[in-house]
């Protein structure tokens, strides 16, 4: 839990003000409200509250005392396939967590998540306020990824993939798709899409009848995958790389062509 702090403005949210100490995204601590995990002067929060530095707040039982954010951390990690994005798994499989530098106070965030068979970019930051904004499906941020194929891929196909496809829970469509080479089993699409709803990119391929048998993803909004950064590895994003997330765009993200100059036949493995 976080450590001691300075009081924060009067009449602030309780979820915003938790996720700017860095308990989680404001998404996932209304979730915790919802489940009674959070108590505020030894009542049930309840969705929407406001509170004051003289509020006694608790998650879990654990009393957090509240603060001005601490300097925000972004960091960009290269998920190798095999690891989860989950903090503690049940199952006992490794998780992108156990990588990451410990911190003093609060904890990592991860924005979106990649699934256990998919590697590449993935942001996590120490700002739940930051982690919402990203993810919040408002902004249309794109996220672009690399992918291998099975089966037999024609124009009609690719077409309804851009113009869009219903999927169990609603429509969806990629925002571009550009050929990325190799013949048979061995043949990339690079895909974008603007938002990040469960497996999409897994199910829109799916929908056409066509297995994806590797996801990498190159690019989440104006951040690619760093060419130099291994599987497994991290750094902390510059300063120009956090203020290029950290303003929130007035209007959706137009496509834009990647300028990752990746070649996803020639990575590793």
């Amino acid at each position: 839990m976080p450590t001691e702090r300075k009081h924060p403005p009067a009449g602030e949210r309780l979820h915003k003000v938790l996720a700017q100490v860095g308990l989680g995204s404001r998404r996932q601590i209304e979730d915790w409200i919802r489940a009674g995990r959070v108590h505020v002067n030894d009542q049930p929060a309840v969705l929407g509250q406001s509170v004051t530095g003289a509020d006694r707040i608790t998650v879990d039982g654990q009393p957090v005392t509240l603060a001005a954010p601490a300097k925000t951390r972004l960091l960009i990690y290269h998920k190798p396939e095999g690891e989860v994005c989950t903090r503690h798994d049940p199952q006992g499989r490794p998780t992108v967590f156990d990588r990451l530098p410990p911190l003093p106070t609060g904890r990592w965030i991860s924005v979106g998540r990649l699934d256990i068979n998919s590697s590449g970019l993935l942001l996590l930051t120490t700002d739940g306020a930051l982690a919402n904004r990203l993810m919040h499906p408002s902004n249309h941020l794109q996220r672009e990824y690399a992918v291998r194929v099975n089966g037999d891929v024609d124009a009609a196909m690719l077409e309804r993939l851009r113009a869009g496809v219903e999927l169990e829970d609603g429509p969806a469509r990629f925002v571009i798709i550009t050929d990325g080479g190799g013949e048979g089993r061995n043949h990339w699409y690079n895909v974008t899409v603007d938002e990040g709803r469960n497996r999409l990119v897994r199910r829109l391929w799916a929908s056409q009848g066509i297995v994806v048998s590797r996801l990498l993803r190159v690019r989440f909004g104006p951040l690619q995958l760093p060419r130099a950064l291994g599987r497994g590895q991290y750094r902390e994003a510059t300063a120009a790389e956090l203020a290029s997330v950290s303003v929130r765009p007035a209007t959706p993200s137009r496509p834009v062509r990647s300028s990752s100059g990746l070649k996803p036949t020639r990575r590793r493995g």
